[in-house]
């Protein structure tokens, strides 16, 4: 039979000075003991495997060792503790809470309560997974846990502290475990590699410890697996091998290929990615992670935030220097975004290679960006640029030296809108004849027509490839702004029942659902001066033609009229109430029905001696 025992059991720490992470609680215990602040009732509450039953077991071998030391740790020398570590003592009963959580349960313990420890001062209890026990166990503990003689101690451990009802919260002294820190549990797995003989890479132990998220019982279950598969020597291509972690020189590569704008590498390292069989969503969160960890470089202080081993830090700063902030945030934006919708993606694959696209592309982004810089914010919101602007940016920098650029009025508002109400058409074409435009105030702006109903019109200019980027033809533009003036503004038909009727079955004849057609069809029609009034005759037909969004904006397309507003009226005549329903008749008022009707009934009855039902 194998003599082997797991590292999780076999470098269980039997003193406080030795758990690894939780100085906070190892202290607060001894420095109890010291004074004789004892509780009498714990509750060890915090992630798995980070030494909450540890802690309990080695509290509870320092109450009864016989000779603790100097700063209150276990002797290991006395009967009592030789007792513990052969799991033969009396004065400590172990009880998991997740298999005996019922009430006979709990008595069965509150029996145990009752007789005096034979060896020692303390009788202690651990109940583990304490969460797991029963409303009716929990009540039934409540008093023993409240009061316990002096000799007994309880120590409850759970990783569901919210699981717990507030009564047995209340009776206890409560410490909050950590999550194990990823540099303590690199230093931990030295020492047992030091022990076992044992050669490990930095990097290796590092990948361990991250795999672990923060429990430390977990990096020594994949330690061991590490050591069966690479022997005495483990390397970081063992640990992702056989953990099945992507390599971070993907990551480092694809980012290399970023800054190159590399397109067509960084699909393909997308594709080895893939035929390694790794998952997309994998790659795009350790794509995102090592984004984060390229601006934590950005910043002295913040480099200590990144977890990893020497010289993958110094990887990540050489690749930090030559990556813009500007870059990595938008990339990171990106990666956090396919992320965001990669489970509603149908093809997965194209969803991430177009996110991989986007990112290549930021640096060209920037540099549009900015060589555009001098466009204010405003003007690029409301898609309007600044004429000269527009002129510097499509002229060559030896162009742009002699000539200078349109002024126009930054105090005068209506010069402003004149100004961004002129539509202007980006082409690429080159202009035949490019001349400067010379120092000049902008044009006095073109009066806007109004219509009839006092309301302004658009002007509706026209666009041509003249009004390149390149040659901004001021007297053409003017032309066309006068003769989009002198053109008279059409006549707006006059609105009438008749017009209005039709319109409607206009609209009927395009519905495209026969149910709506017909109820259309029933809703009788009337004109109150700008104001199309609807009668209906149910509740039903009412709510159908208000929900109706497209009504409307066809009636007044059809009758040019924007003003036009609709008023929908319940009709008392149009509505069809439901018939009454009749009582039923009996044999009674049916004889008397049929008498009436045909008075030779009672003759017939009296001469045949019939009588009729009374009922």
């Amino acid at each position: 039979m194998s003599t082997f025992i797991v590292s999780a059991r076999k470098y269980r720490p039997n003193r406080f000075e030795d758990v690894v992470g939780q100085q906070h609680v190892s202290g607060t215990l001894k420095n109890a003991l010291q004074t004789d602040h004892l509780a009498h009732a714990f509750l060890f509450c915090g992630p798995r495997g980070v030494g909450k039953t540890t802690c309990a077991r080695i509290l509870a071998k320092v109450l009864n060792c016989q000779s603790p030391t100097a700063d209150f740790e276990p002797c290991n020398d006395c009967e009592s503790c030789k007792a513990f570590n052969k799991n033969a003592s009396f004065n400590i009963t172990e009880l998991d809470a997740a298999s005996n959580n019922s009430v006979e349960h709990i008595r069965a313990l509150i029996e145990q309560v009752r007789f005096q420890p034979q060896q020692g001062k303390y009788k202690v209890f651990i109940i583990d997974e304490v969460h797991m026990l029963s409303q009716q166990a929990f009540n039934a503990f409540l008093k023993t846990l409240e009061e316990p003689p002096p000799y007994a101690i309880f120590i409850l451990a759970t990783t569901e502290k919210h699981k717990i009802i507030p009564t047995i919260l209340s009776r206890c002294q409560i410490f909050d475990f950590r999550r194990i820190q990823i540099s303590d549990m690199v230093v931990h797995l030295y020492n047992i590699c030091q022990q076992e003989g044992i050669e490990a890479s930095p990097d290796a132990l590092h990948i361990i410890a991250q795999k672990a998220d923060g429990a430390l019982r977990d990096a020594l279950s994949i330690f061991d697996r590490i050591v069966a598969f690479a022997g005495k020597k483990i390397s970081y291509e063992d640990v992702i091998a056989n953990l099945n972690i992507l390599d971070y020189d993907y990551y480092f590569r694809l980012v290399d290929a970023l800054l190159m704008e590399n397109i067509r590498e960084v699909l393909l390292i997308f594709d080895q990615i893939i035929r390694k069989g790794f998952d997309p969503e994998l790659f795009i969160n350790g794509l995102a992670e090592h984004l984060r960890n390229l601006l934590v470089c950005k910043d002295p202080e913040t480099l200590q935030l990144l977890e990893s081993g020497d010289n993958l830090r110094k990887r990540y700063q050489e690749q930090a220097l030559l990556s813009p902030t500007s870059l990595l945030l938008t990339a990171l934006n990106l990666a956090n975004d396919c992320d965001l919708h990669f489970k509603m993606a149908r093809n997965k694959r194209l969803h991430v290679e177009l996110s991989l696209i986007k990112m290549t592309h930021i640096g060209r982004a920037f540099t549009l960006a900015e060589g555009a810089g001098a466009v204010p914010a405003e003007r690029i919101e409301k898609k309007t640029p600044d004429l000269a602007v527009a002129q510097a940016s499509a002229t060559s920098p030896a162009e742009k030296a002699p000539q200078p650029a349109v002024s126009t009025s930054q105090n005068d508002p209506e010069e402003q809108q004149a100004a961004q109400t002129v539509p202007l058409e980006i082409t690429n074409e080159m202009p035949e004849d490019p001349a400067p435009v010379e120092n000049s105030v902008a044009p006095e702006p073109a009066p806007v027509p109004v219509s009839g109903n006092g309301k302004s019109q658009p002007t509706g200019l026209k666009r041509s490839s003249r009004h390149s980027l390149g040659h901004l033809n001021m007297e053409a533009l003017l032309a066309e702004v006068e003769e989009d003036l002198e053109q008279e503004p059409q006549e707006i038909p006059e609105l009438d029942l008749a017009t209005v009727q039709e319109a409607w079955e206009a609209y009927i004849e395009q519905h495209d659902k026969s149910s709506m057609k017909m109820l259309l069809k029933n809703v009788d029609v009337e004109l109150d001066g700008k104001e199309i009034v609807a009668k209906v005759g149910s509740k039903l037909a009412e709510s159908a033609v208000r929900e109706e969004s497209d009504l409307m904006d066809f009636m007044r397309s059809k009758l040019r009229h924007t003003e036009l507003s609709m008023r929908i009226e319940l009709d008392p005549s149009k509505v069809v109430e439901p018939p009454k329903k009749q009582k039923p008749l009996n044999a009674k008022d049916k004889y008397r029905l049929m008498n009436e009707v045909n008075p030779q009934v009672r003759e017939l009855i009296t001469r045949f001696g019939m009588r009729p039902d009374e009922d």
